[in-house]
């Protein structure tokens, strides 16, 4: 039925509004014409509109905020289906994603290109001016000393900021169990490296970023895939079964908004968990770099909250929010401190002074929370607008995440569709994906891409459009 051939004057109002939401003029997060707005421009009463507007609600299309009007939900109703909970092989196995992920990141720095695949945030949104003067400032200010090393343990003026910051995930942690590294990558492997021996197996999540499979494969751990649902991370069922049955070594997860799923363990699943993993002695490295990019109203605890054996070994950057190119990460260690130091000293004996400097002064300014709190809400809103955009141009066997945290979406195609050759026909388009193979020490998943709505713009949409027209023709 069109919007125009509603029996009554509400419904028409009611179908008008959702056609111009589905065809992009009201979008995920716009304000819709207010109540009396609407009544002069339909020639009806304000209880007719409202009426239309309370269905709209219940419907799920639209949501109050209280003395602003109405707004476009982040989550429209009608999305595709989710993914099913991932079902890997019950074995572990060898990770060899190499060649895959240098072919990819080869296309990253190609300015020609559309970027739909690579994790990076939006630079545009990022402080970056504040940022660079914060570290000119500081270094005139400390002079010759801004040129030396750091210590292992990282800079006490971002470690206090770090702790006092971890407050709201859930953990009380003083700065001195802190070690600041060289990106979250690097505190991944650290702690690979202090609990696991070449040969050894990890637990991870199923699908999971690529960065931690090469990490897992540059040190040749073996990986054991957990079933992973799409909105409440990995099922501890399956954990717990394989811990039964095999030797598990260490367990890997991104317990907030995983990549690419967007998943996030319920707060009472990650203490079931922590419970789980200390009952059989079995060290967790914690990913929580995309933790305090949430849709929600409050920040998500995190499973070192709820670690009373200090197993858990929590990571985390601030390149997803802050800084990418600074490569400024953290982890706080637990029982594994020790070892985690030593390592990080033997390694690349500390990361840069200036980066780190330049970050706790700007945490310590204030200006990070109102950062936040404006990229969640341009991040929520871009994902809704390319799922919308992904439902309009995909196949209608498509299924999407619904992540509630993040930027990122996680799109299962239809069975005919091979995401490298997708890849690969894009790229002659000049749009660049990421195909699902890279997610998997298996490659389980080669009907799926990930996609990345930081950087949502109209080109961007284009892309996605042409994107759905190339899938068409791989029937």
């Amino acid at each position: 039925m069109g919007w125009q051939e509603g029996k009554y004057k509400y419904e028409q109002i009611v179908h008008k509004v959702i056609h111009l939401i589905e065809y992009g003029t009201f979008r995920p997060g716009n304000s819709i014409p207010s109540v009396r707005q609407m009544s002069i421009q339909e020639k009806v009463s304000i209880t007719t509109v409202l009426q239309a507007y309370y269905i709209l609600e219940a419907q799920g299309y639209i949501k109050a905020h209280p003395k602003s009007g109405f707004y476009v939900n982040s989550i429209l109703p009608g999305d595709y289906p989710e993914p099913d909970v991932s079902s890997p092989g019950s074995d572990p196995t060898r990770v060899s994603i190499r060649e895959l992920i240098m072919m990819v990141l080869s296309e990253h720095l190609n300015t020609r290109l559309v970027h739909l695949g690579v994790a990076y945030p939006n630079t545009k949104l990022l402080p970056t001016e504040k940022l660079n003067r914060n570290l000119v400032r500081i270094g005139h200010r400390i002079g010759g000393e801004s040129v030396q090393y750091s210590i292992p343990l990282g800079e006490e003026s971002l470690r206090v900021q770090i702790a006092r910051r971890l407050l709201e995930a859930g953990c009380a942690v003083v700065p001195d169990e802190i070690v600041i590294t060289s990106g979250c990558s690097e505190a991944i492997t650290l702690c690979l490296r202090a609990v696991c021996s070449p040969g050894n197996t990890v637990a991870v999540d199923s699908p999971i970023s690529f960065d931690a499979l090469r990490c897992l494969e540059a040190l040749g751990l073996r990986v054991l895939e957990i079933p992973t649902h799409p909105r409440t991370g990995m099922r501890l069922d399956a954990l717990r079964r394989a811990i039964e049955h095999q030797k598990i070594d260490a367990c890997l997860t991104i317990s907030n908004f995983n990549n690419p799923l967007g998943s996030c363990i319920p707060d009472e699943k990650k203490k079931e968990m922590a419970d789980l993993l200390g009952k059989y002695e079995i060290p967790l490295i914690e990913n929580d770099i995309f933790g305090e990019i949430y849709f929600t109203e409050t920040r998500p605890r995190v499973v070192k909250a709820y670690d009373r054996k200090g197993l858990t070994m929590l990571c985390s950057s601030f390149s997803k929010d802050l800084c990418p190119g600074y490569r400024v990460g953290w982890v706080v260690p637990g029982r594994f401190k020790e070892e985690i130091e030593w390592l990080k000293y033997t390694s690349s004996v500390a990361t840069t002074k200036l980066p780190q400097l330049a970050i706790a002064e700007f945490l310590a300014s204030g200006s990070y929370d109102p950062l936040l709190r404006r990229i969640r809400k341009i991040y929520a809103q871009n994902l809704s607008a390319l799922s919308v955009v992904v439902k309009r141009y995909f196949p209608d066997e498509t299924r999407v995440t619904r992540p509630s945290g993040g930027f990122l979406l996680w799109v299962q195609l239809p069975d005919f569709v091979d995401s490298l050759k997708l890849y690969r026909s894009a790229l002659q388009k000049n749009i660049a994906i990421t195909p699902g193979y890279l997610f998997s020490a298996t490659q389980n998943y080669k009907n799926f891409i990930r996609l990345n709505a930081a950087n949502w713009s109209e080109e961007a949409e284009e892309a996605v459009k042409c994107l759905g027209e190339i899938i068409s023709t791989l029937k």
